[in-house]
């Protein structure tokens, strides 16, 4: 059996590490708290741009086909895994890195091999796994969630469109946690470009709505127009989401590091004190044997 003063020593140490996790869950708390906000209240934005985009599409038929819509035989592949910069955040980063490495290794093997799949990470923790394993990661943004605005994500997500237009890929992905609450994300494994049209024009016309829009100037130059604007939002909308889930899962992580530390703490006074009652016993018997053994 252990001793009192390594008992002592381990409830102390628990008692401090109680301290900081539960430090750390309230400042991700306050942190979710407003990346919350922002992802809440870009959603509905960015899904009102989506559904006009669809919407135009599925009215009209003669429209040429945008440079972000090609689809093309696909030969070169890029991938963009957004990760976090810290840890003590569960399985979220272990949880995106094992999604990209199933595409890696299952679904385009054989394109990775012959060297025409390239990787772009945001955040360290994507940044460290790939870089040591020696994968092709052409670009790093570690330092954007420091400053996660508009204009900082917007030049990444044009970067991606040219290299899309000028047909240096066939296709790209975005692998992210999206956001659901604050003790769950929901993989995302999904593809940026080409973009696809999120309803079928079978079921925009079923639709009970017959809403039709007034275009000015015209709807061919509207389209130019969302198409680069909707692209950049469903980008920064990803890292905003991405952002939310992981304050969420490292509130949740330090919120069960706390519990078990509580639950540890119990346990080892419980076992202090039986141990400290065993040494009080056994300390009496010795001193009632020595006072028998002098009156004999």
């Amino acid at each position: 059996m252990a001793g009192l003063k390594e008992v002592r020593v381990r409830i102390a140490s628990v008692e401090s590490t109680k301290q900081i996790t539960n430090a750390m869950k309230m400042v991700s708390a306050s942190k979710l708290r407003r990346a919350q906000n922002a992802i809440l209240k870009l959603r509905p934005y960015e899904a009102k741009m989506r559904e006009i985009l669809n919407h135009i599409q599925s009215k009209v038929e003669d429209l040429p086909q945008t440079d972000f819509a090609q689809k093309r035989e696909i030969n070169k592949v890029l991938i963009v895994v957004v990760s976090s910069n810290k840890g003590l955040c569960g399985n979220f980063n272990s949880t995106v890195i094992k999604e990209a490495l199933l595409s890696i290794n299952n679904t385009y093997k054989t394109i990775n091999q012959s060297g025409n799949l390239d990787i772009i990470t945001i955040g360290r923790k994507g940044t460290d796994f790939f870089r040591k394993r020696k994968y092709n990661v052409i670009a790093d943004y570690d330092s954007i969630f420091q400053s996660l605005d508009y204009k900082n994500t917007e030049p990444i997500a044009q970067m991606m469109m040219d290299k899309f237009t000028n047909k240096d890929y066939d296709v790209i992905y975005l692998i992210y946690n999206r956001f659901k609450n604050a003790s769950s994300q929901l993989m995302s494994n999904e593809i940026f470009l080409p973009i696809v049209n999120d309803d079928s024009k079978e079921k925009l016309k079923k639709s009970k709505s017959n809403v039709d829009y007034l275009y000015e100037p015209d709807k061919i130059q509207i389209i130019s127009e969302l198409i680069p604007k909707i692209l950049k939002l469903r980008f920064h909308r990803a890292l905003l989401d991405s952002n939310a889930a992981e304050h969420g899962a490292r509130m949740t992580a330090m919120h069960k590091a706390t519990d078990n530390a509580t639950e540890l703490i119990k346990s080892l006074k419980l076992y202090y004190n039986k141990v400290r009652q065993a040494t009080i016993t056994k300390e009496i018997l010795e001193i009632v044997s020595g006072a028998e053994a002098l009156n004999g």
